[in-house]
Formats: C-alpha cells, sequence, structure tokens
C-alpha cells in the first residue's frame, strides 16, 4: 500500500496521506513524494490547484513518525535531520506555491500535519478539526513553520497554544490565522466536484460556512496579560495568580520539559522579529539538530509514546536548572552541518 496517493482528477491534483492506521504520520518517503509531485504540478497546465487530505476517519496527519525519529536518536544517527531538512523545504514549498493549495484539516492535525497544511493558501476546517503543535510535550520545539505560525496569532495566544501544547478547534485556528474557512463534515464528499466544476474560490463559497465563536477569543484578556511576560517563570506566576483557567494552564506548562518550554518561548520571540517562513524553517532546522542529541527528546518520547507512562525524567527538572546559555546553545550556528535548506528566488 502507497503511503501517499497522488493523482489527478478534473483539474485538481490531489494529495492523500494514506497511513490511517499511524494517523497519516509522515515518514520521509512520503515527504519527499509529496514535494517531487508539487514540483511536477507546478507547470503542468492541466493541473489548477491542489488538494491534500488524510485517509480514514480520524484526521489530516498527527505528525511525523515520532517512533522512527525515537530510534534514530537513541542510536546517535541522523535518518531525523535528513527528514527534518526536506520537511522543511517541503513546508516552504508549500508556502509559495503559484497555484491554489488546499488542505483539509480535518480530524487530528498535529505537528508535521500542521507543516503541510496551515502554510497553504486556502486552510479549511470542520467541527472535527483537533489542532496542535505538542512538541514541549516530548521535549521538543514546534517546528515545521509552527513558531512562525504561533508568534502572528493575535496577541498572545500562540504562545499559550505552544507552551501548554493543547489543541484548538476550527474556530480557534481561523482566529488565530491558521485556518481561512469553516466547512461542516458533512459536506466534505461535495468538496472534491465542487473544486472541479467551480474553481477554489467558488467552491469553497458554495460549501462553507460561518465558524461558531472562537473559545481562545473569549479568553484573549488574561491570555495577552499573563504570557506577555519576558520568562517562563514570569508567565507561570502571572497564570497562578489570575486562578481558574489561567492556573489551570500553569499547571499544563509545569509538567512539560523545563528546557522544551524555555527554547519554545525564545523561539517564538525570536521567529516574531524574523522577515520570512524561510528564516524561520532555518532558525528551526537547528534547534531540531541540537534537541536530537539530547537525552531530553528520547525521553519525552519514551514517556509519551513509547511506554506511555506518562511520567517523563527531565533533566534539567526544573526551570531553574534551565539557564540562559542552555537556551542560547539549542540555537547555535551548525558549521559544517548547516543546510542550505533553500534556494534564492524559489
Amino acid at each position: 500500500m502507497n503511503d501517499v496517493l497522488l493523482f489527478v482528477h478534473s483539474g485538481i491534483g490531489r494529495i492523500t496521506l494514506n497511513r490511517p492506521r499511524a494517523l497519516n504520520s509522515l515518514n520521509h518517503g512520503m515527504v519527499r513524494a509529496i514535494a517531487g509531485q508539487l514540483e511536477a504540478w507546478r507547470s503542468d497546465p492541466a493541473v489548477h490547484a491542489v488538494l491534500i487530505d488524510g485517509a480514514g476517519e480520524r484526521g489530516l496527519c498527527a505528525g511525523g513518525d515520532i517512533r522512527a525519529i525515537h530510534e534514530d536518536a537513541r542510536a546517535g544517527g541522523s535518518a531525523s535531520l535528513r527528514f527534518w531538512a526536506d520537511e522543511y523545504r517541503l513546508n516552504a514549498l508549500i508556502s509559495r506555491y503559484p497555484k491554489p493549495y488546499l488542505a483539509l484539516m480535518d480530524g487530528l492535525v498535529m505537528g508535521g500535519g500542521v507543516g503541510v497544511s496551515a502554510h497553504g493558501s486556502h486552510r479549511i476546517v470542520t467541527e472535527r478539526s483537533r489542532i496542535a503543535m505538542p512538541e514541549v510535550g516530548i521535549g521538543f520545539v514546534p517546528d515545521v513553520g509552527g513558531t512562525y505560525l504561533l508568534s502572528r496569532t493575535p496577541g498572545e495566544l500562540g504562545t499559550h497554544i505552544a507552551l501548554t501544547a493543547g489543541s484548538i478547534g476550527g474556530s480557534d485556528a481561523i482566529h488565530c490565522g491558521l485556518a481561512d474557512h469553516f466547512l461542516p463534515s458533512d459536506r466534505i464528499p461535495e468538496l472534491p466536484d465542487a473544486l472541479a466544476s467551480h474553481g477554489p474560490d467558488a467552491a469553497l463559497e458554495l460549501l462553507t460556512e460561518p465558524a461558531p465563536p472562537s473559545d481562545l477569543a473569549a479568553d484573549a484578556a488574561w491570555i495577552d496579560h499573563c504570557y506577555a511576560a519576558d520568562t517562563v517563570e514570569e508567565i507561570l506566576a502571572r497564570l497562578h495568580s489570575a486562578g481558574g483557567a489561567a492556573a489551570t494552564a500553569a499547571k499544563e506548562i509545569e509538567a512539560k520539559s523545563p528546557t522544551a518550554v524555555k527554547v519554545t518561548l525564545h523561539a517564538l520571540r525570536t521567529a516574531a522579529t524574523l522577515p520570512d517562513l524561510e528564516s524561520v524553517l532555518a532558525r528551526e532546522y537547528r534547534v531540531s539538530y541540537h534537541l536530537l542529541r539530547t537525552a531530553e527528546f528520547a525521553e519525552g518520547i519514551r514517556a509519551q509514546i513509547i511506554d506511555k507512562d506518562r511520567s517523563p525524567r527531565w533533566s534539567p527538572a526544573t526551570l531553574s536548572e534551565v539557564d540562559d546559555a542552555l537556551v542560547g546553545s539549542c540555537f547555535a550556528d551548525l558549521g559544517d552541518d548547516e543546510p542550505g535548506l533553500f534556494t534564492p528566488g524559489r
């Protein structure tokens, strides 16, 4: 069985992630196949737009193949680095694709799933959408351009999403700028033919409807106040002081990797100052490179994915032990290992 299905139907290039038993998680072969097909469709006059979706009923994509990355990390290998380099190139390609790129973000969309969808030109959510960048829970940092996207949400909503690793619904995703259109799930079967008959914009106008109110928007006041602080420690102090849902958020952050939480906050603040997605992806690659070599990342995957005991032994174990030097080391230049991720002008 092919892990990704690639075909053209009535002028629409179709990409279907086809690992439903693994929640359509991405492996290196899938990333390369998608990128190669997008390059071919770029200049194909028979292809007017592209639609990506996921096989099965559970979601578009749960992220990268974490088990494979865990094995590579434990073995001290470099396969994950090659995967990430190609994955980040794919994210950039999607963001500047010259034809309409529609992403059906139905069901679960996590990590790498966000990377192949939220950089597209037409991003579609449903009432079943659950979108997350949960990396801090496994000792990692949002990548695939996640820090670019989350640093550009209204106020501090992206900081809240990243540090708690929580999932958001379709309405929240639209409010945060991670999606554009709300499509009731019972109308999904109509989408391919509507695209072929009417084109992307007219089809979406025909099928979509206004999204319900965003829960995050209603919480913006305390989120913006608490997460505007300069340090994780001060953010936690403000959250605890605010009480209620804010205090619950603080407890969620405190259960995550202290290193990952501090590195993520720095990554978000930095991403907000960088000029484009490519520059953020290049910075994210450095962080991914350094974290792959830490026991923290392997331990986080072990606790959450492999053994599922949900009891990671973080090291350093406390925020106070994660100093500026440790955080800065995760962004250090890679020297000869720095890849040329992007071709200028592409």
